[in-house]
């Protein structure tokens, strides 16, 4: 798909979800629920994104941890399960990246700041105790796709007091553009690294053509009230890397 073709259609896509979405907010917002994975679903496609899933999503009160890669991930992992995505502070004020954000309801961190962990995995916490669930990016920012990030525990305190609360590792690939392997250079133009500004990368991800994700999602793990959160992130990262190197190499 051509690049302008590809940002018309995403285009497209948000001009015709976003006013259902509010209609639906005002009069049924049980119902609106439901939007933001439709319009990222929509907008995977748009955006000529195909993923292909490996094991079996659960839901009702989870914590999908996942690896992170690019901007990419969030219509990948969001047209997959419905949940709500734990993002840094910075997402909120990226123009239409950040309302786009704000409509999925996304928990809001900054990581930066210490002092405050304990509240933020507090809000995280109590969106899971109400029955949601939330998908975490433990590494704290998108990796080159070379290799999976140590975990940052911080957050994984989120899952101390919530009873009944299943953690499942998630890992999460892109393993071949217009049906050719991914390749390590290939794999840095998908990746979003570091500072890099998000409207160019959009038009260097939209020339690529269609990517294939592949998504892995590992047996939860049952999580008791007064698990350490540092041997939790521990286990979760050894299971999303070991994951992550298999997809890389077609063996998922």
């Amino acid at each position: 798909m051509a690049p302008a073709r590809t940002v018309a259609s995403a285009v497209a896509v948000t001009g015709a979800l976003l006013p259902a979405f509010w209609a639906l907010k005002l009069v049924n917002p049980p119902a609106s629920q439901r939007v933001p994975q439709l319009y990222l679903r929509a907008l995977a496609r748009a955006l000529g994104l195909e993923t292909r899933v490996h094991g079996t999503p659960v839901s009702g009160s989870v914590l999908y941890v996942s690896n992170h890669l690019s901007w990419i991930d969030i219509p990948v992992l969001g047209s997959q399960v419905h949940a709500t995505f734990v993002a840094k502070r910075e997402v909120a004020e990226m123009g239409l990246l950040g309302r786009l954000a704000d409509l999925g309801g996304t928990i809001y961190v900054d990581r930066s700041r210490r002092l405050e962990s304990g509240a933020q995995a507090s809000s995280i916490a109590e969106r899971l105790r109400r029955g949601g669930n939330v998908i975490l990016f433990p590494e704290g920012t998108s990796g080159d796709g070379r290799r999976v990030l140590p975990f940052k525990s911080a957050l994984f305190a989120a899952s101390a007091g919530v009873r009944g609360l299943r953690v499942q590792p998630v890992s999460l690939a892109y393993t071949a553009v217009n049906g050719l392997p991914v390749t390590r250079n290939r794999v840095l133009d998908i990746a979003w690294i570091g500072d890099m500004a998000f409207a160019p990368h959009l038009a260097e991800v939209t020339r690529l053509g269609r990517i294939r994700a592949e998504l892995l999602f590992h047996e939860p793990i049952e999580v008791r009230e007064d698990a350490d959160r540092k041997a939790l992130a521990r286990q979760c990262h050894a299971v999303v890397a070991r994951g992550y190197a298999r997809l890389m190499r077609g063996d998922p």
